[in-house]
């Protein structure tokens, strides 16, 4: 068996989850500053996650269901993962963002598990709490050997990619470390490095 973990935003999917949800209360410039200082490793993955939710607060749940229901998938994404199932890999998302748009994009694309954090909400609105699998800089690298250790995956058989600093974590426990359209804090930890916004990209490196 091998493993393939994918981050979400701005890898499986093309953008930031809770940028598209500030947008809803017009501090999407705001957050999406945040996320990117974050996404270089200048910012505490911690605090900034809790900071950026708290701006959320007040925002209709019924409308973040339906944002995360319709969240642009990366382009090549419906391609890659049926290929890599063909290839006798379990593919997985790890995501330091929400369960309500990883779930969605997991029916859509066939993966067979997702990892993200869980946006709490009291009488139909955000209460601007967060909590979950993803919340710190090393949660993704925690994960993935609980994950291999269930499925007695190696580290040669493992397939990591994403796109920013959080995804550091995962990095030493995969032979392919793919940094997808990334920040240069991840790229120099890469072995696979692609450019373009095509996941169909990664079959090359792997076929």
């Amino acid at each position: 068996m091998k493993l393939a973990v994918f981050d979400f935003d701005s890898t499986l999917m093309d953008g930031e989850t809770i940028d598209f949800f500030a947008k809803e209360l017009g501090l999407e410039k705001k957050v999406a500053t945040i996320t990117e200082q974050a996404m270089r490793g200048e910012l505490d993955f911690f605090e900034s996650l809790i900071t950026r939710v708290n701006l959320l607060k007040g925002l209709e749940y019924n409308k973040v269901i339906e944002i995360g229901k319709n969240l642009p998938l990366m382009p090549g994404a419906l391609e890659l993962i049926p290929k890599l199932k063909e290839n006798g890999y379990k593919v997985i998302c790890f995501s330091g963002g929400f369960r309500v748009g990883t779930t969605p994009a997991k029916e859509k694309l066939g993966l067979d598990g997702d990892f993200a954090n869980i946006l709490h909400h009291k009488d139909g609105v955000l209460t601007g709490l967060v909590g979950g699998d993803m919340m710190f800089d090393f949660s993704k690298g925690d994960m993935i050997q609980r994950v291999q250790n269930i499925l007695g995956v190696s580290k040669e058989n493992t397939l990591v990619c994403g796109d920013g600093a959080n995804d550091r974590s995962m990095f030493p426990y995969a032979a392919k470390k793919i940094a997808f359209c990334a920040k240069d804090i991840l790229k120099k930890e890469a072995n696979i490095i692609i450019d373009n916004k095509d996941l169909t990209k990664i079959l090359e490196y792997i076929l």
